[in-house]
């Protein structure tokens, strides 16, 4: 049990580190059709954010700004990774 939360603290060490840690969450998760400009901008230079966005595709994250793209440009990712990874299996 004990390992098992060390793990998991490990994984999300990066959190530490992120541009967003102090600012409202509210901002990563705009209402519907709002913009997502400036959540982004906090993205832009961010040391973690590829950590922020793998950690949102592995753990399907639905909702927000994660590693400075939306849910739809995740979206679109997994499926450019998933037609990558069928074209690197059937050559």
């Amino acid at each position: 049990m004990q390992e098992d939360h060390i793990a998991l603290s490990a994984d999300r060490a990066w959190q530490d580190q992120a541009n967003c840690l102090g600012v409202d969450p509210d901002l990563f998760f705009p209402e519907r059709g709002a913009s997502t400009r400036e959540a982004k901008e906090v993205c832009k230079g961010c040391v973690v954010r590829e950590d922020c966005l793998e950690y949102a595709l592995a753990n399907g994250e639905k909702f927000g700004i994660w590693g400075g793209l939306s849910e739809r440009e995740r979206r679109r990712l997994r499926r450019q990774r998933a037609q990558a990874t069928r074209s690197i299996v059937s050559a």
